[in-house]
């Protein structure tokens, strides 16, 4: 983090209307880059520790540690610069339907992971804001590094330390099923959306059949394991049952139903478009990397079409646009100007 960022900061705790001060600062670069130190509250006197470039504003990783696992684990699976694809990049475009060009825009992302979208973001030229709940920030950090335009913390997104009203645009992928209160979680995003800026998410969808689909019945039990243990499960078994689960998929009629009885992430041949855009290594990292996701989260709760919508209309947002995708859900919405309303 820059210098320069801490005047956008603001305790979680007490929100003091003053801000935080950053104090016993160790700053390195030509940008101001701020490598040790601690931001303080002068109202409540609390003090949050700067570590590594990044800013810490919860002590643990909470319901989130599983996040922490897997995105430090496979660091790299899924960023573009590393596949060679821009498949982050279009799953963006497609979510997000923002210009290619964000010069000028400053940006908050909500749950960074290992920073897929945050690459996108900061070569879109953007300033961006960035947190994960979980020691994912690490991962991040490794993957896209020191710039100008990028701060990267961690915290809750039920507490985003920072000034209301701030950002141009707000967006969350791939996070809100995942956490304790979905509603609450896009709510209090919204109230960091300057007026007239944008917000976009996705979701899981919710369907009358989803309470039966083999994962939501393993899940009660494989949440619970340790997540090592699970993970080298994941090694093990993905790789054996995803050709076969491909192989059952072609059988005339009856294949769609019988694949569904393999519930594990399988993206080869005509089962996913990642096919022909990864080699079968890297169709293998995602496989294992989206299985464990599949079965290692606290929380997994998918959300219906309407509801979704309902909650933009409630928080007063305009030209709302909820539409299945990739992801489940995918809803975009612009905040109103102070003196519009929709």
């Amino acid at each position: 983090m820059w210098a320069g960022a801490v005047q956008y900061f603001r305790c979680p705790s007490c929100r003091g209307g003053g801000g935080v001060t950053l104090e016993a600062a160790i700053l390195e670069g030509p940008a101001g880059q701020i490598k040790e130190g601690r931001l303080a509250c002068p109202a409540c006197r609390r003090s949050y520790e700067i570590r590594n470039y990044i800013h810490h504003f919860v002590t643990g990783e909470s319901y989130a540690s599983s996040f922490g696992f897997e995105w430090n684990v496979h660091a790299r699976t899924q960023l573009d610069k590393f596949s060679g694809r821009p498949i982050t990049r279009d799953r963006f475009r497609e979510t997000t339907r923002w210009p290619e060009n964000l010069n000028g825009q400053r940006v908050l992302e909500a749950g960074c992971g290992a920073g897929r979208f945050s690459e996108v973001v900061l070569d879109a030229g953007a300033e961006l804001f960035s947190f994960d709940l979980s020691s994912a920030v690490d991962a991040n950090l490794a993957n896209n590094g020191m710039r100008e335009n990028f701060t990267l913390f961690q915290a809750s997104v039920y507490d985003v330390p920072l000034e209301e009203e701030t950002f141009d645009k707000v967006f969350c992928l791939g996070v809100l099923q995942h956490t304790p209160d979905v509603k609450g979680a896009f709510l209090n995003l919204v109230r960091f959306v300057k007026p007239g800026g944008q917000i976009a998410v996705d979701v899981y969808r919710r369907t009358r059949r989803t309470p039966f689909i083999p994962k939501y019945l393993l899940r009660p039990l494989t949440k619970r394991l340790p997540k090592s243990m699970l993970y080298r499960a994941c090694r093990l078994l993905v790789p054996v049952l995803s050709p076969l689960r491909a192989a059952v998929y072609r059988i005339p009629v009856i294949g769609y139903y019988l694949h569904l009885l393999l519930p594990i992430a399988c993206y080869r041949e005509s089962l996913s478009s990642l096919a022909e855009r990864l080699t079968r290594e890297q169709i293998r990292e995602w496989e294992i990397l989206d299985t464990f996701d599949m079965y290692s989260p606290e929380y997994d709760n998918p959300q219906m079409l309407e509801a979704v919508r309902a909650w933009c209309e409630e928080a007063g947002l305009c030209d709302i646009f909820v539409r299945p995708g990739p992801n489940g859900i995918n809803a975009t919405a612009t905040r109103p100007p102070h003196a519009a309303t929709c």
